[in-house]
C-alpha cells in the first residue's frame, strides 16, 4: 500500500452525468475557457466575479434587491457580486435580500426532507412539507414571546428534528443559532454561550449512549442559573414523556411551545422570513477551546448557503433523489453543512447515539436500511471499523452508497485501501477538509476525478488554496502553510464581540499578510491533489526540519498491534524531542522488540527525522468532542501546563495517563 496508489477511476458515463460535468460544460460554452477540470478551477478563482454569481443561480439561491420579484436561479443584474478588496475588505453581493432558511425550505411537497434515528430503535420522519410547517410554527412563536433580528437563540440539544426545526426558525426570523451537543460538560457550555447571551435556550432533558440514558436535567438547571440572558427555556423530551421543570425559571415544553399550536391562519404554513442582507449573521460556532476560551466565529445566511450549494451540488453531485447521513452532533460543523442538504431538496439521516451500539456494524446497518446514497464519517470510525475487521459492503447491501465523506484528521493510506476493498469498489471517496473557521472545506472531493490514497482530490472551487513554503512562495509537490489568497463567500462574518476586528485579523491573517492561513500543514501534488499532515501549530521540527504529525499515523497505525496513536513534540535545549505515544490491541505490551519495530517502520516510511525520541504506551488517547485528537493538550501536560476548557473533550481523563512519561 502506498501513498498515491490510484483506487478508482470513475467511468465516463458517471463523469457525464454528474453536475460538476453538466456545470463546467454550460461555463465553458457561455465564457470561453477549455472544458477540463484545471481549467475550471482556475477560471473559478480568476473570475469570481462570475464564478459566484454563476454559482448562486445554479444552487437556485433567490437573491433579491429591494422591491424585486424573486425568479430562481437569476440573480438581479443590479446586485454586485461583491464590493471591496482584500480578504477583509469584501462584502459579497452588497445590495442583496436572503434569508438561509428560505432557501433551505424552498421545497414543499410530501418527499422525505429529514429521517432521524436514534440507538433505542426509535425513527421518525418529516416530509419537506411537514418540516416547513413545524419551522412555521415554531419561528411565529419565537416572534411571540420577544424574539428579534438579531438576538441569540441557543440549543444544548441531541441530534434530533427539533434541533433542524428550532434552527431554521430561528434563521427565519433573523436571530443567530448557536448550539452545543448534550456531552458538553457545564463549563464547556458556559464557556461558550456565555459569551454570547442568548434569549432563548432549546435543551432536551437528556440523551442515550452506548445504550446508558443521561439525564440532563441537572447540568440544564446550572447553566440557566449562571446565564442570566436566557429568558425561556424550551424543553423538548427526549429521555422522559413528562420531564420535571420546576428548578427551571420560565420553562416549557416543547409540545406546549410548539405542537399544540398551528401555524397562524394569516400564513397558513407558510413563513414570513425576514428580509436580511446577505452577509447578516446566520450560526455562532466555536473553535475547540482546547487552549483557551472558544473563539465565536460568526457565519452568515448568503455565504454558507452559497459556499454548502456549491460543495453539496458540484463537489458531491448531490440531488434530490439521494439520501445523506453524516454521523455528527450539534456541535460540530458538520451538523449545519448537513442541514444546508434540504436546499438541494435531498432527504438527510440524524443518527442520534452512538455508531457503535449494539455493535459497530450500526450505521452499516442504518445506510442499508434507508438506502443512503452519501455516507458521512471520520477516520476515527473507519479505523475502528478497520480493527474490528468487518466488511461492510460484504455484510450489508451498500447498493445504493455511491459516495463516502470523512473528516475530522486525515485518512491514512490504509483506510483508503480499507474503504475500497471492504465497503464498495464503485465509490466516490472523499477526504474533505476546511473547518468551523469557514463552515465549509478548503479541499475536497469531485465526481469527475479518480482517486488516489492518501490524496484529497481536488481545491474547492473558487478556493485560491496554495501551500506556502517558509518563504512565502506557493510550492508544488512540497510540504507547506495551507493559505488562501482571495476571498471566499463563507469567509466569517466576524468574531462576536469583536468591534474593531483585531481577534479576527489576528486568528488567520497576521502570520501571511493578505492571505488566509488556516493551521494546516498540505501539500499539492502535480496532478492537483491535496495531502494534509496534520495541524501546523502542532507541526513537529526537530533539527529545524518540519514534521507533520499525519506522516508519522500513517505510518504507526497500520501496524497490527496499534489501535490509536498521538504524537507531540516536547521542547529540550532549544530543540524539538519527538515523542510517540501508542495504543496498543489488548494483550499487547511495548516491549523493546515492538518499539524497535516500530522505529524502523517509521523510519523506511517516513525518513530517520520522523522517529521519536520517546516512545511510550498509554491506555486512551484523548480526542475532542467532534471526534479530533488533541496534541496540543497532550504537549500542555508533558510540559507541565495547565490544560484549559477540559469540557472541551470527550475524555479528558485520558490526560492524566501522560503526565510524567516523557
Amino acid at each position: 500500500m502506498n501513498l498515491g496508489d490510484l483506487l478508482w477511476t470513475p467511468s465516463k458515463a458517471r463523469v457525464e452525468q454528474s453536475q460538476m460535468h453538466a456545470f463546467m460544460s454550460a461555463m465553458s460554452a457561455k465564457h470561453g475557457f477549455p472544458a477540463d477540470w484545471m481549467s475550471l478551477h482556475r477560471w473559478s478563482v480568476e473570475r469570481r466575479d462570475v464564478f459566484w454569481r454563476e454559482m448562486a443561480a445554479a444552487g437556485g439561491l433567490w437573491l433579491l434587491a429591494e422591491d424585486d420579484v424573486p425568479v430562481p436561479g437569476v440573480v438581479p443584474a443590479s446586485i454586485p457580486t461583491f464590493r471591496g478588496a482584500g480578504m477583509l475588505a469584501t462584502k459579497w453581493f452588497p445590495g442583496a435580500i436572503f434569508n438561509y432558511a428560505g432557501h433551505v425550505l424552498r421545497f414543499n411537497d410530501d418527499r422525505p426532507a429529514v429521517i432521524a434515528e436514534d440507538e433505542r430503535g426509535r425513527r421518525r420522519t418529516l416530509t419537506h412539507r411537514q418540516l416547513k410547517d413545524a419551522v412555521a410554527r415554531c419561528a411565529s412563536h419565537l416572534f411571540e414571546i420577544g424574539v428579534e433580528c438579531d438576538d441569540r437563540v441557543a440549543a444544548f440539544i441531541p441530534n434530533i428534528p427539533e434541533a433542524v426545526i428550532a434552527m431554521l426558525s430561528a434563521a427565519a426570523n433573523g436571530s443567530v443559532w448557536s448550539s452545543c451537543s448534550p456531552d458538553f460538560g457545564i463549563q464547556g457550555v458556559l464557556d461558550r454561550f456565555g459569551q454570547i447571551s442568548p434569549k432563548v435556550l432549546f435543551a432536551a432533558d437528556g440523551y442515550t449512549y452506548n445504550g446508558k440514558p443521561i439525564d440532563c436535567m441537572e447540568k440544564l438547571c446550572a447553566i440557566v442559573r449562571q446565564i442570566p440572558s436566557i429568558e425561556r427555556v424550551i424543553v423538548i423530551p427526549f429521555l422522559h414523556e413528562q420531564p420535571d421543570l420546576s428548578g427551571l425559571p420560565n420553562a416549557i415544553l416543547w409540545s406546549d411551545f410548539v405542537d399544540r399550536h398551528s401555524a397562524p391562519a394569516a400564513l397558513h404554513g407558510d413563513i414570513a422570513y425576514e428580509a436580511i442582507p446577505f452577509d447578516h449573521p446566520l450560526f455562532i460556532m466555536y473553535s475547540s477551546g482546547t487552549t483557551g476560551i472558544p473563539k465565536c466565529i460568526v457565519h452568515g445566511h448568503g455565504g454558507t448557503a452559497l459556499q454548502h450549494a456549491k460543495e453539496h451540488i458540484l463537489h458531491c453531485d448531490l440531488r434530490r433523489e439521494d439520501v445523506m447521513m453524516y454521523f455528527t452532533t450539534c456541535g460540530w460543523m458538520m451538523w449545519n453543512w448537513l442541514v444546508s442538504g434540504l436546499g438541494v431538496g435531498a432527504t438527510i439521516v440524524l443518527y442520534e447515539g452512538s455508531p457503535t451500539h449494539p455493535d459497530i456494524h450500526k450505521l452499516w446497518e442504518l445506510a442499508a436500511r434507508l438506502g443512503i446514497t452519501v455516507f458521512g464519517t471520520s477516520p476515527k470510525y473507519i479505523s475502528a471499523c478497520e480493527n474490528a475487521e468487518i466488511a461492510p459492503g460484504r455484510e450489508h447491501d451498500l447498493s445504493k452508497l455511491r459516495c463516502v465523506l470523512s473528516t475530522g484528521s486525515p485518512l491514512t493510506v490504509e483506510n483508503f485501501h480499507w474503504i475500497y476493498h471492504n465497503i464498495k469498489s464503485d465509490l466516490q471517496l472523499s477526504s474533505i477538509s476546511g473547518g468551523t473557521d469557514i463552515i465549509s472545506c478548503f479541499v475536497l472531493g469531485n465526481p469527475m476525478l479518480p482517486v488516489h490514497a492518501g490524496e484529497i482530490q481536488c481545491k474547492g472551487l473558487g478556493m485560491d488554496v496554495h501551500a506556502y513554503d517558509e518563504d512565502r512562495r506557493s510550492v508544488v509537490g512540497e510540504k507547506g502553510e495551507l493559505v488562501c489568497r482571495a476571498p471566499f463567500p463563507s469567509q466569517p462574518v466576524g468574531f462576536f464581540h469583536d468591534a474593531d476586528g483585531s481577534k479576527y485579523r489576528k486568528a488567520y491573517f497576521e502570520d501571511v499578510p493578505g492571505a488566509w492561513r488556516h493551521g494546516d500543514y498540505i501539500e499539492f501534488t502535480p496532478r492537483g491533489g491535496a495531502i494534509i499532515y496534520g495541524r501546523s501549530d502542532a507541526t513537529l521540527n526537530p533539527g529545524g526540519i518540519r514534521i507533520g504529525t499525519a506522516e508519522i499515523y500513517r505510518i504507526v497505525e497500520s501496524m497490527d498491534e496499534v489501535t490509536d496513536s498521538v504524537v507531540v513534540g516536547k521542547d529540550v535545549d532549544g530543540d524539538v524531542d519527538v515523542c510517540l505515544f501508542v495504543v496498543l490491541r489488548a494483550g499487547q505490551t511495548l516491549d523493546a522488540p515492538l518499539e524497535k519495530t516500530i522505529r524502523e517502520r517509521i523510519a523506511a516510511g517516513a525518513t530517520r527525522r520522523h522517529v521519536p525520541k520517546h516512545i511510550r504506551q498509554v491506555p486512551a488517547v484523548p480526542y475532542t468532542i467532534s471526534g479530533k485528537k488533541v496534541e496540543l493538550a497532550v504537549r500542555n501536560v508533558i510540559h507541565g501546563q495547565e490544560v484549559k476548557n477540559k469540557d472541551a473533550l470527550a475524555n479528558p481523563e485520558a490526560l492524566e495517563a501522560y503526565r510524567g512519561l516523557v
